[in-house]
């Protein structure tokens, strides 16, 4: 039997939104690498508001600071001064649902038989649990519930002469989503799982080498894009240079492909492709698909802009910015008592009444999540006075969850994946929805027509490698702390 469509006002406090899980940023070779690597990480904040970090090396010892919070929340010019050498790498880490740990922050560091080795990770083990379990009845204490600290007792364990062959040997274990940069005192790696499900990049600044989750974050230091780390890969940098291996077994390229859809900067380059350019396309092959009698064509800013700009202009109607978007709203905000409706939303977006008042709208969006901001921002075209709203999805429906570093809801929590489109139409309550298809979406992302190989699981549930389900509880679970705190993996 089919559930029912989730209550419309019940879920102020639940997620209605895909979150990145993180970005990762490096740099060798630098003399102020620290701060090269504070400026990269600011580019990369989209990817993760929850904590940041940086690790530096001098040569002869690792510098860590982690705190929770943006960015600029996190570092001053004091800490920065402190993290001392030409190399750093940095993370920075998504907006759980529930409590956040500091101790759950990255770059994770360790010191163990051979050294110091800190590592920044961006992606989901599928296999973490199992690796855990093997590990902790070997005599393995986790201190953290990220399942990036397993790849370090992984490197510890192994017997390999330098430090890419340990991490080669560690990463040979794991299953899923992974790219990661190492730092020890002399060397920086980056690695790239043989998906390449999530994206990376290197650089170059000057004579130092510069490694990224997107290439937007060389824009702002004024590095060179070079080009991208691809699946499988490992780049070792030091004081020699660049050496790059291939070590893992081959596998179908599967890079998320909501990278493009949502989660990249639109100044990003990813696949040699630009992230606006393509979103433009996806609105143009959704208006393709779906038309809409209207009057005008409006985003819901930011993420929904260049899609609704490639609708409005494949259906020939005017594109105009009818919601202002608040770039001013916290991490928190004092409600009054006597509630506001729809205040969360209204805190983030306000309808341009006159553009909206008498015309056929067709809102422009990305992605429908649980359905209730949806029918918050509908509710608010209407009352602005629009005769009529239609809705637009650039992307297909989300019926799955993601297991490899997207921050998703629950299967159970997903409108789409229990409920079909009139349903969902009738709950968020606009004239008219559509959603662009599978094919089109991987026909916009392409361009070209050459099959580049994207992950479609959140739409398909094509799970290129199977999540696995947990074995027991951990010293430290996955999913929280033993004080019963909730926090997701890393």
């Amino acid at each position: 039997m089919r559930s029912s469509v989730p209550a419309g006002e019940a879920d102020s406090g639940s997620r209605d939104v895909f979150r990145d899980e993180c970005g990762v940023f490096g740099v060798f070779g630098h003399s102020e690498a620290a701060n090269i690597t504070y400026l990269g990480l600011h580019a990369l904040q989209h990817r993760g508001q929850e904590s940041a970090g940086i690790v530096s090396s001098d040569g002869l010892q690792l510098r860590s600071h982690r705190a929770m919070g943006l960015v600029q929340e996190c570092f001053s010019a004091r800490t920065i001064a402190e993290l001392k050498g030409s190399a750093a790498i940095g993370h920075v880490r998504y907006s759980t649902a529930g409590a956040s740990h500091v101790r759950n922050a990255q770059p994770f560091t360790v010191q163990y038989a051979r050294g110091w080795i800190a590592v920044a990770h961006n992606g989901n083990l599928t296999n973490a649990d199992d690796l855990r379990t093997e590990l902790e009845e070997e005599g393995s204490i986790f201190q953290s519930s990220m399942d990036t600290e397993a790849i370090v007792h992984l490197i510890a364990r192994s017997q390999g002469a330098t430090l890419v062959e340990r991490i080669i040997e560690a990463l040979l274990r794991v299953e899923g989503a992974h790219s990661l940069l190492f730092l020890s005192d002399d060397r920086m790696v980056a690695v790239r799982d043989p998906h390449g499900f999530r994206p990376l990049c290197l650089g170059r600044l000057q004579k130092a080498w510069v490694v990224a989750s997107e290439s937007t974050a060389f824009d702002l230091i004024d590095a060179e894009f070079v080009r991208e780390v691809l699946p499988g890969e490992v780049v070792s940098i030091d004081a020699d240079g660049l050496r790059s291996f291939f070590p893992f077994p081959a596998r179908s390229r599967r890079m998320c492909i909501f990278e493009h859809i949502y989660f990249a900067r639109p100044d990003s380059v990813i696949d040699g492709l630009s992230v606006y350019e393509v979103r433009k396309r996806l609105g143009r092959q959704l208006a393709r698909e779906a038309p809409a009698a209207a009057d005008v064509a409006i985003p819901v800013p930011d993420s929904g802009t260049p899609a609704a700009i490639g609708f409005a202009a494949e259906m020939g109607v005017p594109f105009e910015m009818g919601f202002i978007r608040s770039h001013y709203v916290g991490r928190t905000f004092i409600e009054p008592q006597q509630s506001i409706r729809h205040f969360g939303v209204r805190l983030k977006l306000n309808p341009v009444r006159a553009i909206l008042r008498g015309r056929r709208v067709v809102v422009v969006d990305d992605s429908i999540v649980r359905g209730t901001t949806s029918r918050k921002i509908i509710r608010m075209v209407q009352a602005a006075g629009a005769s009529e709203v239609h809705v637009r999805i650039s992307s297909p429906p989300t019926r799955w969850p993601c297991y490899y570093g997207i921050d998703t809801p629950t299967r159970r929590e997903l409108i789409a994946a229990g409920h079909g489109i009139d349903e969902i139409r009738e709950f968020i309550g606009a004239t008219s929805l559509a959603y662009l298809s599978i094919e089109g979406a991987h026909a916009a992302v392409d361009g070209n027509g050459a099959d580049r190989g994207y992950c479609d699981a959140c739409f398909s549930g094509d799970y290129p490698v199977q999540p696995r389900r947990p074995a027991r509880t951990r010293q430290v679970p996955l999913g929280g702390f033993a004080d019963g705190s909730p926090d997701r993996a890393q």
